[in-house]
């Protein structure tokens, strides 16, 4: 049993405490939730470890409902494990400061990589269940090869080269929008991280997942069974988006975070090739190398930052540089930001903008000359969660009197006072170089 301060005491299936006692679960103690955000949020400290106990949990709790409700849809005490072991993995493909390291670092350490941590995370709970030799744990509760791989399709979607979902035939395909649901992003995920972040920034949230949790039905819809609510909740699904939108303007985008991730992605860039992880093979391999690697990726977590701080190797003597800046609060300087726009009207990359810039600058005698390395740029988005797409028009509706036939919502059809778009995009420029007149410049 654990007692968690979102979710009370939560107790969890023997399984599932076997997969959270391993080394590749507890490495998630030392990645944090919300990355660079404790630095602007002190309380948001919270790690991936009580995050992913509490999805495991919802999803569990969510899956046990439908089942209860709905005994003609034959959910399996099998199917009910395998949702919550899926919802408790989720995240186990993590890397350093959460997607920070996968959004952030390795796209521009090397472009070419389409690597994401769902992909990780599959790859980690293979290298779980090998090196803690599990395989007899999840015989012992009657799961076998279609049930693994059920659990890995949840988290990352079709394995198969034919791009098709194999771990569950078409009757259970609803089982699949309970941890992460690609068809309109309403999932036990969302509502953890939802409750968990918003009290750790100590920011208040109306929306109430407890409330979305006795109103979710299955049903069929064009022949495909999808998750559905209740009309009465649209009100309640349109706050749920709100809620996403309003922490990542706040918090998860708020200027003075993506300024310090930035800063932070800069420092790890100018390590990587000098840090050196110790793979399965005994290979030693950079930083960048490790998603290759689970027993390299294994030791990738936040203490990275830690180790780069305390090492006194001279190629790290620049990271090291850009890290103490940080926490002597010596940031880059915000000159500026445009006013949102729809991000359909801006196409260019951060570093076209910013090779603009500097030619522009150019263009002044009497202005310091600026080069790249004066200039920061940063592209921030916002949106519901599903760029310009409105999500309630993804999602099926039921009336309590007609509870097997799902129903569509249009915009118009619920009020007038909603937005007219779903995404916007903003530029923050700032200046690198701290010097007065450089930022003046730069303004």
């Amino acid at each position: 049993i654990f007692n968690d301060p979102i979710h009370g005491h939560i107790e969890m299936h023997p399984l599932c405490v076997k997969v959270i006692d391993t080394p590749q679960f507890q490495r998630l103690r030392y990645i944090k939730q919300l990355g660079c955000t404790f630095y602007v949020f002190p309380g948001a400290a919270h790690t991936r470890f009580e995050h992913s106990i509490g999805v495991g949990h919802l999803a569990w709790q969510l899956v046990k409902n439908i089942q209860n409700r709905q005994p003609e849809l034959c959910i399996t005490d099998v199917d009910v494990l395998c949702v919550s072991l899926a919802g408790l993995c989720h995240d186990l493909g993590h890397g350093v400061l959460s997607h920070v390291f996968d959004n952030e670092f390795l796209p521009r350490v090397d472009p070419n990589r389409n690597w994401k941590h769902e992909q990780g995370s599959v790859d980690m709970f293979e290298h779980m269940i090998k090196e803690n030799d599990l395989l007899p744990e999840f015989r012992k509760y009657d799961l076998f090869e279609d049930d693994i791989l059920f659990i890995k399709e949840q988290i990352f979607g079709p394995i198969s080269n034919d791009s098709k979902l194999r771990g569950r035939g078409p009757e259970k395909r609803f089982l699949y929008e309970i941890v992460a649901n690609k068809r309109n992003g309403i999932d036990v995920d969302k509502w953890d991280y939802f409750a968990r972040d918003s009290h750790n920034l100590g920011v208040s949230i109306s929306f109430d997942h407890r409330r979305s949790m006795h109103f979710v039905r299955a049903i069929q819809v064009n022949g495909e069974w999808q998750l559905c609510t209740r009309d009465k909740e649209v009100d309640n699904t349109y706050d749920m988006f709100y809620t996403r939108h309003m922490l990542h303007k706040r918090a998860y985008q708020h200027k003075t975070v993506k300024l310090i991730e930035s800063m932070i992605v800069e420092a790890l860039i100018k390590a990587n090739d000098f840090l050196q992880f110790k793979g399965s093979d005994g290979k030693m391999l950079k930083l960048s190398e490790t998603v290759e690697d689970m027993t390299a990726y294994t030791n990738v977590t936040d203490y990275v930052i830690q180790q780069i701080k305390l090492s006194n190797d001279t190629n790290l003597q620049e990271s090291r540089r850009i890290l103490q800046a940080i926490e002597k609060r010596q940031l880059y300087k915000c000159v500026g930001r445009t006013v949102p726009f729809p991000i359909v009207k801006l196409q260019k990359s951060e570093e076209e903008i910013q090779t603009a810039i500097v030619k522009c600058s150019s263009k002044f005698r009497n202005m310091h000359q600026l080069t790249k390395d004066d200039i920061h740029v940063r592209k921030v988005s916002l949106n519901y969660g599903m760029k310009d797409k409105n999500p309630i028009e993804h999602i099926r509706f039921y009336y309590k009197y007609d509870e097997n036939r799902a129903i569509a919502f249009k915009k118009g059809e619920v009020s007038r006072m909603l937005p007219e778009s779903f995404d916007e995009q903003f530029i923050l420029v700032s200046s690198k170089n701290r010097d007065k007149e450089v930022i003046s410049h730069v303004k």
